[in-house]
């Protein structure tokens, strides 16, 4: 059984030493006067079963999971939501009565961002990948036409599947057609480049990389003038939700993106300087 300290939370992935989540979940759990802490945890495939068993033991209250670990967290938990097993992509762990809930706040992310960020609200979306991301996208938006853009087709007409929507597969060194492009990749993350093609059709683009600010994709579709929105309203989104599941109440509106925009400009200064 666990001690009497405060409840342990984790974002477990790999690479993870970039996320913002500390950042979010810490400031919130402290307005709100929660006895809890939240760290990040770099793990592999052993250490997220590891994880799942500190879960189990009470030793943790709950985790996030960040790539490229999403379909892992589906298979070790007890049971999952609706949509994060058709994703196949779990990116938070809440403990229910002894046994671990895997739940993709992803999929509410995605059109919570949608919404609030003004991006094109109907039309054709293009998303970029066929990871946990990508799936979860598919589904938040899957009464919208959807072509998967995939480096591997049979990898795209697999999620197509296990996801059951409908989408056209498309070969990665294809032209996406016109629409909003969601990139569910890690490009950008390290400072690379999207391929032009990807974002030559765009009418709006909605960006989940966010290690270094603004990517050179979100800037060349802003100066276009088209809606963009990029990975800390994403993330932040996701996170309001995760706190949401694991205490019950909801944080204060705008605190957690608020955070990590700060932490994320400050940290710019510090690598620039």
């Amino acid at each position: 059984m666990r001690g009497s300290g405060p409840d342990r939370y984790l974002v477990l992935g790999d690479p993870v030493e970039h996320s913002l989540s500390p950042v979010m979940h810490n400031g919130a759990m402290a307005a709100l006067g929660l006895a809890a802490t939240y760290e990040r945890r770099r793990v592999d495939d052993a250490g997220m079963v590891r994880a799942s068993e500190e879960m189990r033991r009470g030793d943790l209250s709950g985790a996030n999971i960040t790539m490229p670990h999403k379909r892992l967290a589906t298979e070790l938990a007890d049971r999952v939501s609706p949509e994060a097993g058709r994703a196949r992509s779990v990116n938070t762990w809440v403990m229910v009565e002894g046994t671990i809930e895997g739940h993709s706040t992803d999929v509410v992310g995605v059109r919570r961002v949608v919404h609030e960020q003004c991006l094109p609200g109907d039309g054709p979306v293009v998303v970029l990948g066929t990871g946990g991301a990508a799936a979860a996208t598919a589904i938040a938006l899957a009464d919208r036409p959807l072509t998967i853009m995939a480096r591997r087709q049979a990898a795209g007409m697999d999620l197509v599947a296990e996801c059951g929507v409908m989408a056209e597969v498309r070969d990665w060194t294809e032209h996406p057609p016109a629409g909003l492009v969601v990139n569910c990749t890690p490009i950008g993350m390290a400072g690379d480049a999207m391929p032009e093609r990807m974002i030559e059709y765009a009418t709006g683009y909605l960006e989940m990389v966010y290690a270094h600010g603004e990517t050179s994709a979100e800037k060349a579709v802003r100066a276009r003038g088209l809606p963009v929105a990029g990975g800390v309203h994403l993330l932040a989104s996701q996170a309001e939700a995760s706190f949401e599941m694991w205490f019950g109440v909801a944080p204060p509106s705008g605190l957690m993106y608020g955070l990590a925009y700060k932490y994320l400009k400050e940290r710019q200064k510090r690598v620039e300087s």
